[in-house]
């Protein structure tokens, strides 16, 4: 296999040459959102400049953008690993999305059952299920996390999934610390019990590859702007329960699924964002195997890639910010655990809050995010509101030199 082809992936990124304070800039934000590459921007202008139009006619833009969504489904099916492309649901984002299927489950629960949901997610992973509950009258449940590592508290997830649960709402990994969960294993026990389970692979899916029959999931979603393309929310779910669960829709909208998901007329240009999104990690694995690579293929051999390449950068900025006295990482840093680990790392200092640092930072032209990223249960969990933690992620495009520099900056700005 050959070098991993850092310097051809960031010629595809214009906003990477941008400068700050006479710096370059250094694009440590992609939890919060990634930069995209060229194509997407020429995706997203052709759509609008030459196919826009709404869905369902004879003419050639209207057969044009049936077609986009098609091809957009499919891809989508090769990211997440689904059979069906028909069990892909387009949406505004992640958050309306997950709002929408909890209100349709929670017309199927009642007062005896149980939606279990973590410390450890982001809010658009709780709160809907929190709604859903109540709107139920279903019993809520919690699972707790170890503060040493934001790991999930085994015992606690041996006491909250049981016979009443019907639902558990995990994260892939965790936005805040960077933790990969044991999304497979929580499957296998809520599935012992006859209970679903819900996916947020939102912070996930930039860095490995997703299978959703690997998983063993019922419903799972991500967001195109984490992975490169555009504010397009995605949503996967078994077909069956995608046909049979009480949506709630327009008399006029269809009952096929998965467009009786689709509310309302749809971000056609994001999808095609979202489709040349997908293609460009399919590129990268294509340029870096000489085999003729089906997408699905091409994505594996890219992820891989990706996986080891991030894994060895964020090792490195672990490393550099423990050599830093009084320094506090939230979440894994032993290397035995490297595994478990997406290479997203928050922080703090006692000299300075979050926001100082990533004020200082941004005066060098580092981007980096402060506050509770939304992970609020996880941040009242470890005592850190309301200043929350600062937090740096690490993407595909990143570089050792970045990180190199970033080490060196908040050395100086720490001292």
């Amino acid at each position: 296999m050959p070098d991993y082809p850092i310097e051809q992936i960031r010629s595809r990124f214009p906003g990477l040459t941008r400068q700050v304070n006479g710096h370059q800039a250094i694009f440590f934000d992609g939890p919060g959102g990634s930069q995209s590459p060229e194509s997407v921007g020429e995706a997203v202008k052709y759509y609008l400049l030459h196919q826009n139009s709404n869905v369902g006619m004879s003419f050639a833009t209207s057969k044009e953008t049936d077609e986009l969504i098609e091809q957009t489904m499919m891809a989508c099916a090769d990211l997440l690993g689904c059979a069906d492309h028909r069990e892909i649901v387009f949406g505004q984002n992640m958050t309306s999305l997950t709002i929408q299927l909890a209100s349709a489950l929670s017309r199927t629960w009642g007062a005896e059952d149980e939606v279990v949901v973590t410390r450890s997610d982001h809010d658009a992973n709780i709160r809907p299920w929190v709604l859903a509950a109540q709107w139920s009258g279903a019993k809520l449940r919690w699972i707790d996390i170890d503060p040493t590592d934001c790991t999930h508290s085994i015992d606690s997830i041996q006491q909250n999934i049981s016979e009443n649960t019907v639902m558990v709402a995990i994260g892939a990994a965790s936005n805040f610390s960077g933790t990969i969960n044991d999304v497979k294993g929580i499957c296998s026990k809520a599935h012992s019990f006859g209970a679903e389970v819900f996916v947020d692979a939102v912070h996930y899916a930039p860095h490995g590859l997703i299978d959703v029959q690997e998983l063993g999931c019922d419903y799972l979603a991500c967001s195109s702007y984490k992975f490169f393309g555009t504010h397009q929310g995605i949503l996967w779910g078994k077909f069956n329960r995608l046909a049979e669960l009480p949506v709630a829709k327009l008399r006029v909208s269809s009952e096929e699924v998965p467009f009786r998901w689709m509310t309302g007329t749809q971000s056609h240009e994001s999808m095609a964002g979202t489709l040349a999104a997908i293609e460009h990690l399919a590129w990268l694995g294509r340029i870096i195997s000489t085999d003729n690579l089906s997408r699905r293929e091409a994505l594996s051999v890219a992820f891989s890639a990706i996986e080891d390449y991030e894994s060895e950068l964020c090792w490195t900025m672990i490393q550099g910010l423990l050599e830093i006295d009084g320094l506090k990482i939230w979440g894994v840093t032993d290397p035995s655990m490297k595994k478990p680990r997406a290479p997203t790392v928050s922080f703090t200092h006692p000299s300075m809050t979050a926001e100082q640092i990533g004020a200082k930072l941004a005066e060098k032209g580092i981007f980096a995010w402060a506050g509770n990223f939304y992970a609020l249960e996880l941040s009242e969990s470890l005592g850190l509101e309301p200043e929350g933690a600062l937090r740096v992620g690490l993407l595909h495009y990143n570089t050792k030199e970045e990180v190199d520099r970033f080490i060196k900056v908040l050395n100086e700005i720490l001292r």
